[in-house]
């Protein structure tokens, strides 16, 4: 007889975690000073409620980096980069990726400031092991230039993605524009050679 409770105390609590963390994105898009009472009040918990999920402000938006690369990697597997042409997958990632940046400039600001380095590397791992894993496959079929560590061109698309987003968010540039930019901007990176 204790399990339904005990499930419906989980689907509360996971009801409460999903409004904690949209609540934080929704005061990121709207730049929003992030607090816990802000967020509390946000979600519509009380701030017990959200101290019993997240200790800290780094607490928090860390949950909400888990988030993002989350939906992040569904765009990655559904590109399906590990198919076809190396440079045509590479596109389709790189398309991927910008459909699911918008509106992640203030998160990418405030993980900067309340997380260390390691953890949001540690978040993105999953999204880095693809592009790797292509830039390999790539490499291995001549499509990409064998002399970059693939490591190195790796940080170079983490790099791009979110420099053309912080370009086309700060210029007004028309994000279409700056998607076609950002892609021969990588593809000139992956196919350089010595």
């Amino acid at each position: 007889m204790a399990e339904p409770a005990t499930d419906h105390r989980r689907a509360i609590a996971e009801r409460n975690a999903e409004a904690i963390a949209e609540a934080a994105m929704r005061l990121l898009e709207r730049r929003r000073a992030l607090s816990m009472a802000a967020i509390a009040a946000e979600a519509g918990v009380s701030r017990q409620t959200l101290y019993a999920h997240h200790r800290t402000m780094a607490d928090v938006l860390a949950g909400v980096v888990d988030r993002a690369v989350a939906h992040a990697l569904e765009g990655f597997e559904a590109a399906e980069a590990e198919h076809g042409d190396p440079a045509a997958a590479l596109e389709r990632m790189i398309e991927a990726s910008w459909g699911r940046l918008t509106g992640l400039g203030a998160l990418k600001q405030a993980s900067e400031e309340q997380l260390s380095a390691e953890r949001v590397h540690r978040a993105h791992a999953p999204l880095m092991v693809k592009v790797r894993d292509l830039v390999l496959r790539g490499q291995a079929e001549g499509a990409f230039g064998p002399g970059l560590d693939p490591d190195w061109l790796v940080t170079v698309y983490f790099a791009l993605v979110h420099a053309a987003d912080d370009h086309a968010r700060a210029a007004g540039a028309p994000r279409e524009r700056a998607l076609e930019q950002l892609k021969m901007s990588v593809l000139a990176a992956f196919t350089a050679g010595p």
